[in-house]
């Protein structure tokens, strides 16, 4: 009970930072669960997934409603992220989770994605600001001419899709702030409101299929799954409801600073598989030859 109520707290907290800052939570999770809680590294992406993929649909209900959302640009990224997830799911199954360097591999494409999403984070309002002008300039274009504009960029959509596929899968970390980042930079004609809710969606079926994927490979641990989803969804709803009266911007440049030191520290320290121990075989003579 008391590993239950450890998961509940890791579970507020993860929420709470995401309800104040829109960071997502795999993030955060992923690397409270390898570095707090001890868990395999494939097992804590497999479940940090499916709770990224939980935790993510109700705001992307709310952004669907709002009509927030660019289809386009979900349809391109999904077109790339999709088959790519299914793939890097298969060749870990069947070739990487039986090799040594498993872990290896997985933690070392963990602090490689936490890195560029700590700079992302810490940089966002720079980024933000260098491309509002364009923003500003393009404000009151049709929703028709904003999915021209998807449609006339839908192979680097892809493209971007196929990274996101890839290294979400590996990591369950980067289509929250890297794929907002990445969007900001390929169109910054976009309102705000309108990247962070195709990404929102995007997000949801990504981690969903990587999820799934982990899942079919014995990835998930449910029942971590379920005490991490009681503590975060009623402190996400928390979080957002007090963001305003919070200090945002100094709480997403402390978690920026995190993120990048926790993926700088992945990467020269990775979790390695322990190393097998021989027992040694002591043969023992019969009786009778050592009366002999």
């Amino acid at each position: 009970m008391l590993d239950a109520i450890h998961f509940i707290l890791a579970g507020m907290l993860v929420g709470f930072c995401v309800g104040i800052t829109g960071v997502g939570g795999g993030s955060l999770m992923t690397p409270i669960l390898i570095s707090l809680f001890k868990i395999e590294p494939h097992i804590a992406i497999g479940t940090d997934l499916l709770y990224a993929a939980i935790s993510k649909f109700c705001g992307s209900l709310v952004h669907a409603k709002k009509l927030n959302i660019v289809w386009p640009i979900v349809l391109f990224l999904a077109l790339g992220s999709i088959p790519a997830s299914l793939i890097t799911t298969w060749v870990l199954d069947h070739y990487l989770s039986q090799s040594v360097h498993y872990k290896t591999v997985l933690t070392m494409f963990l602090g490689f994605m936490l890195t560029i999403t700590g700079i992302s984070i810490i940089f966002r309002p720079q980024i933000e600001k260098f491309f509002s002008r364009y923003r500003s300039q393009e404000q009151n274009i049709s929703d028709q001419e904003r999915h021209e504009i998807a449609n006339n960029k839908r192979v680097y959509i892809v493209m971007m899709g196929i990274i996101l596929g890839v290294f979400v899968t590996l990591s369950s970390v980067g289509a929250g702030a890297f794929g907002i980042m990445a969007l900001i930079i390929m169109f910054p004609n976009l309102p705000m409101i309108r990247i962070i809710g195709s990404d929102v969606v995007h997000a949801v079926i990504l981690t969903l299929v990587a999820g799934i994927g982990h899942m079919s490979a014995g990835n998930v641990d449910f029942t971590l799954l379920m005490w991490l989803l009681v503590g975060s969804i009623p402190a996400i709803i928390v979080g957002t409801l007090i963001s305003s009266r919070m200090p945002e911007k100094l709480i997403r440049r402390i978690l920026g600073i995190t993120l990048f030191a926790l993926g700088v520290n992945f990467m020269i320290n990775p979790v390695k598989a322990k190393p097998k121990v021989e027992v040694a075989v002591v043969q023992i003579m019969p009786v009778e030859k050592i009366s002999a």
